[in-house]
């Protein structure tokens, strides 16, 4: 296995760290690195917003449901999918811009996943720690007023950016023969599987909270899927000019 499939796979969320600031060229070179992932149609439609007014930080943690470390990280970003600059190009190009496809919304929001993937794998390498907060879209109008957004434009998830001050376990993952499937789609043996694995994620959460938590992998995510999740986004995001058609 060489260094880069090593540094992927141990990938940990962080979320206590230290007060060692990260050098501008520093995050200027994660940024530039995260610009080399893969955009659908060239279409790069990120922006990256960088938060460091503490009073816009502490508001962005109620926001984000009180997580406090989106105050106390070196660095604080707001990933964006972002059509507006589409919409410019078309004015540059005396060409109107067709708002709302759906399609436009994927290609988007899938280009700011893989820019702050590819931000994190960088960072990783250079002994730096991340957390993503998707909490900041428990309250989208107030981070898009707080934050200036136009029309066209959304968050799609924070970004927690420091060197790290804890040392957390791996959180496993489920076997591959679950994820992956040959030729066509199939859930045979899954369950069993599945059983086999919410045996290991109860032993992680008894580890990594002292007994404090007991809980298994269908139940947690049955308890995700078993209830409405943000119902607000739709008519926040149509409001935006997003998925209209």
């Amino acid at each position: 296995m060489n260094e880069v499939i090593k540094l992927l796979k141990s990938h940990r969320s962080i979320r206590k760290f230290g007060d060692q600031p990260i050098a501008p060229e520093i995050l200027d070179e994660l940024l530039t690195a995260g610009q080399a992932a893969a955009t659908s149609s060239f279409i790069e439609a990120s922006t990256v917003i960088r938060v460091c007014n503490p009073e816009t930080r502490q508001k962005l943690v109620e926001y984000s449901g009180g997580q406090h470390y989106v105050a106390s990280a070196a660095e604080f970003l707001v990933f964006c999918a972002d059509l507006s600059r589409a919409g410019m190009c078309c004015d540059m190009q005396n060409v109107e811009q067709e708002k709302g496809f759906t399609e436009h919304f994927i290609i988007a929001t899938v280009d700011v996943a893989l820019m702050a993937q590819n931000v994190t794998i960088a960072a990783e390498s250079l002994g730096l720690g991340i957390c993503y907060i998707g909490g900041l879209r428990n309250n989208p109008q107030g981070v898009s007023e707080l934050l200036d957004l136009p029309d066209q434009v959304y968050p799609v998830f924070g970004y927690c950016l420091g060197y790290p001050d804890q040392d957390v376990d791996l959180r496993p993952r489920l076997p591959l023969a679950v994820v992956l499937k040959q030729e066509r789609y199939n859930t045979k043996g899954d369950q069993d599987a599945i059983t086999g694995y919410d045996k290991i994620v109860e032993q992680y959460y008894e580890k990594r909270l002292g007994g404090g938590k007991s809980m298994t992998w269908s139940k947690q995510v049955a308890g995700l899927a078993g209830k409405e999740a943000r119902p607000h986004m739709l008519p926040y995001l149509q409001s935006k000019g997003f998925l209209k058609r």
